[in-house]
């Protein structure tokens, strides 16, 4: 669920920009990384506070469609 938030918060959004996301499902590191991976996005650092786990993301160009289609 992280990643469909994620990915419906990108859209839109001008490469370069910065964005935090803050999530509670331990897989969620693998999910968010690979959607990185996958669609230009960059994960520039992951944290781990209180059971919650906080991702710092720059916006790229996107290399795959975020329109869910």
């Amino acid at each position: 669920m992280p990643v469909l938030k994620l990915q419906k918060s990108l859209r839109g959004l001008v490469p370069g920009t910065r964005i935090t996301l803050v999530a509670t499902d331990p897989m969620s590191y693998l999910d968010v990384r690979h959607y990185c991976e996958t669609s230009g996005h960059k994960l520039l650092n992951v944290t781990e506070e209180d059971n919650q786990f906080i991702y710092e993301l720059k916006v790229g160009n996107s290399l795959v469609s975020d329109t869910g289609t």
